[in-house]
């Protein structure tokens, strides 16, 4: 994996990390709460995967996705994020880097290519991200293909939990796959622009495709 003894110098950290920048405020209180339940629900459990989804764009999936690995990381688990957003990666909007990064485009287009490489570790204590590396021009078939399996069978060995950021479910069908290989999902909804038949929707396609849903998150911020 990318190491490097000084994470605090190679990454500015986006106020929108509340748990990190407003730890006392509500924003981060309510991912709090969300940790204690994923935990005690979903981890104590053994699954060791999640992928948090969204129907539509700007409903903060990213926002829940980036702060609740954050938190998880904070009380001492092991925790990787990924941002499989390869339509509209954003995860490094949020951890800003003073570098280009490689990251999940590059590890999936390559069968030779280490997994641990475009993966950077400890960049916050318990905190490892794998970046989107860019946006490639197919992303469909990069996900869709067996390494991205192979790779989260690398995480699920490496890591305590690793939760994967996803594109909205209303513009590709890349949620369902990720949300299918790593066996469960979150939906993350917002409050006066989710609509719930569309949550519904939604639930639908995942268990379709085999993916458990644990829950959905109405978010405000």
């Amino acid at each position: 994996m990318a190491t490097d003894p000084f994470a605090e110098g190679r990454f500015d950290f986006s106020p929108a990390l509340v748990v990190r920048s407003a730890p006392t405020g509500a924003a981060a209180e309510a991912i709090r709460a969300l940790r204690t339940h994923l935990m005690a629900q979903h981890i104590h459990e053994g699954r060791r995967a999640l992928a948090l989804c969204a129907v539509s764009q700007g409903v903060g999936c990213t926002f829940v996705a980036a702060n609740l690995a954050l938190a998880l990381a904070q009380i001492g688990v092991k925790t990787l994020l990924i941002d499989a957003n390869l339509r509209s990666p954003s995860i490094d909007v949020l951890f800003r880097s003073t570098k280009t990064l490689d990251g999940l485009a590059q590890c999936l287009a390559s069968e030779e290519r280490n997994f641990g490489r475009d993966i950077e570790v400890d960049v916050q204590p318990n905190l490892s991200v794998m970046f989107a590396g860019g946006r490639p021009q197919d992303p469909q078939e990069l996900l869709a293909g067996n390494r991205f399996g192979d790779l989260m069978d690398f995480c699920l060995r490496e890591f305590e939990i690793t939760l994967v950021d996803t594109p909205p479910a209303n513009t590709c069908s890349d949620a369902r796959r990720v949300s299918t290989v790593a066996g469960y999902s979150l939906i993350v909804a917002k409050r006066n622009v989710t609509y719930v038949e569309d949550i519904r929707a939604l639930v639908s396609q995942l268990e379709a495709d085999h993916a458990r849903v644990v829950g959905t998150v109405l978010n405000d911020a």
